[in-house]
């Protein structure tokens, strides 16, 4: 993975949750609750989707081959959006239909009326230790940005989707907790459905967030805005000009693909040329802590020219801005 961060992250959560399905599931059989058999499944969704993320963050390690030239990088991003649609399905339509099988056939909780709420409680706080860890590593992460915009902008997958599910555990615990005691409060049974839709909804909706942001990791991704700057400002140098336009992407969280166009003196012989190149790809890695894939295309740039041509609106850049001799 990225950092030993992420990872410990996942393995925390990973922990944790194992811990808790347990519980869960034997709170379950001793008491029938339709809640404490929607969190037994979130539960085993959010560990198997921690594994998911810990076999991928292996398998991207993998060197590149010849069908895939440019790694195994994106398998990350594969295995997040595997783990949204994990929590979408196993997770919340499941408790989604728990919520209405119990609402149609509702009932009291008779026997061992303490288990759920000691599991509940035993539960928030191993869940609040996983995320209390997920939160400590996004914060060495995400620098000045809040949590919301680092979950946003991060091209790494593993703790933003940490972050997401161990948020959306703790919070259905909560709902969790609210069904069965109201249930035992009342005798209705209708209350522990209740408890299991909120679980449901809460679910879905992180689902489909996160499935949003992980295809657009998927789709491809720039260069986080600092580093692409960064990159941007390291290539002029000697014998480099100027950057006429430049693209990047990102080929999995730590691997970045650069193109770019860069102005050249006219001058230049194609010993001179290849020189600038060498120098500006040495420039590039030392200014981003990325491992990158370089592609300099080499022009004559002419200033008076370049400044003369007006671009239409939603041209592409890269026919238009080169100048050549």
């Amino acid at each position: 993975m990225a950092s030993g961060g992420g990872t410990k992250a996942v393995i925390t959560a990973l922990a944790a949750n194992i811990g808790i399905a347990v519980a869960k599931f034997i709170g379950y059989l001793l008491t029938g609750s339709s809640s404490m058999l929607a969190e037994s499944v979130h539960s085993v969704a959010d560990s198997s989707n921690q594994f998911l993320l810990l076999i991928a963050g292996k398998r991207s390690k993998r060197k590149a081959s010849e069908i895939h030239q440019f790694g195994y990088g994106r398998v990350r991003y594969v295995a997040a959006f595997v783990v949204s649609i994990v929590l979408f399905t196993l997770g919340g339509l499941f408790a989604l239909y728990e919520a209405w099988h119990k609402f149609s056939d509702p009932h009291p909780i008779d026997s061992w009326q303490w288990v759920p709420v000691a599991v509940l409680l035993a539960a928030m706080a191993m869940e609040g230790f996983a995320l209390r860890t997920a939160l400590k590593e996004a914060e060495h992460a995400r620098g000045k940005m809040s949590l919301m915009q680092y979950i946003k902008a991060s091209r790494s997958p593993e703790i933003p989707t940490i972050v997401l599910e161990d948020t959306g555990a703790l919070l259905g615990l909560v709902f969790g907790l609210f069904g069965v005691g109201m249930t035992l409060a009342t005798g209705d049974g209708r209350w522990d459905a209740v408890g299991s839709a909120a679980i449901g909804v809460l679910l879905v909706i992180i689902a489909i967030f996160l499935a949003r942001e992980v295809t657009s990791m998927l789709i491809g991704e720039s260069a986080m805005p600092q580093h692409h700057d960064a990159i941007e400002r390291a290539i002029p140098g000697a014998g480099v000009e100027r950057v006429i336009h430049m693209r990047t992407m990102h080929l999995g969280p730590d691997e970045v693909l650069v193109a770019a166009k860069i102005g050249v003196s006219a001058g230049s012989t194609a010993g001179q040329v290849a020189d600038a190149i060498d120098a500006a790809e040495q420039r590039i890695r030392a200014a981003v802590p990325l491992r990158t894939q370089i592609y300099l295309e080499p022009d004559l740039y002419e200033v008076a020219r370049h400044e003369a041509r007006t671009v239409p609106a939603g041209d592409d850049v890269a026919g238009t801005e080169g100048a050549h001799q």
